[in-house]
């Protein structure tokens, strides 16, 4: 079995992670799995909608360390890359419905969705600072437009997790429910939107998006260099080898 199912039926693309023996960790691979589907769904005319899930126990845990050591992103054609920009990009609506623990992307992926559906065992977290990184994904301008300065600050600086309430309280998720119940909904929302015209459903996601898709695209790849920079200085290193080591990193010489 692939690592993400792709299925279309009634207009809705369903994306989905497929990998829980890995906690739904991302591999370069699976990326470009992820790229391939969002450019064949912008490309079909009979896909309205795009709905990305995982399973009610795991979202995603992020991006597979082990397979990011081996083969760590090189350049804005890498796999990774091409996954952000096509998501930041896509005309349609994306509905996504995460359970569980959603890690770095898993949760900055999230900003670029248009409608959220949260399992009450949802945990969004981004620890790119304590793997001696920065943000990806734009999320360094597109979490405190939504959080506000000071819990983006407490979310991006101190990374650590805030559950499923509190995401619905500052707006980036509709709706928390039920884990087992989440797919079913995000899935009843798409299809409410697939039936739809397809002309308003892009006209009016343009505008919606249209004052800061700019900006996104700007940081998106100012972020990209930082974050292609910082992950081959000392910090990174040692927080990398920590993991893979099993022990706690130490940052006090650095």
């Amino acid at each position: 079995m692939s690592d993400i199912l792709v299925h279309a039926e009634a207009g809705v693309m369903t994306i989905t992670f497929n990998r829980v023996d890995k906690k739904n960790s991302i591999t370069s691979a699976m990326y470009a799995e992820l790229a391939d589907a969002l450019a064949r769904a912008e490309g079909d005319a009979a896909v309205r909608c795009v709905l990305i899930q995982g399973d009610p126990t795991i979202f995603s845990a992020g991006n597979d360390i082990g397979d990011f050591l081996n083969a760590p992103p090189a350049g804005k054609d890498s796999p990774v890359f091409r996954f952000l920009r096509g998501i930041a990009t896509f005309p349609k609506p994306i509905v996504a419905a995460v359970c569980g623990p959603a890690v770095g992307i898993g949760t900055t992926m999230l900003f670029h969705c248009d409608l959220v559906y949260a399992g009450d065992n949802a945990a969004f977290s981004m620890p790119f600072v304590n793997l001696g990184l920065c943000p990806e994904a734009a999320s360094s301008l597109l979490v405190p437009q939504m959080l506000g300065y000071h819990r983006a600050a407490e979310a991006l600086l101190l990374g650590e997790p805030f559950m499923a309430e509190a995401a619905l309280e500052v707006g980036l998720v509709n709706r928390v429910v039920p884990p087992t119940e989440a797919n079913a909904i995000a899935q009843t929302q798409a299809r409410k939107l697939a039936a739809k015209p397809l002309s308003a459903l892009v006209e009016t996601k343009r505008l919606l998006k249209k004052a800061q898709l700019p900006a996104v695209i700007e940081r998106m790849d100012e972020e990209g260099a930082s974050f292609g920079r910082m992950l081959r200085e000392p910090a990174a290193r040692e927080a990398f080898g920590a993991f893979m080591e099993k022990r706690k990193p130490d940052f006090s010489k650095l």
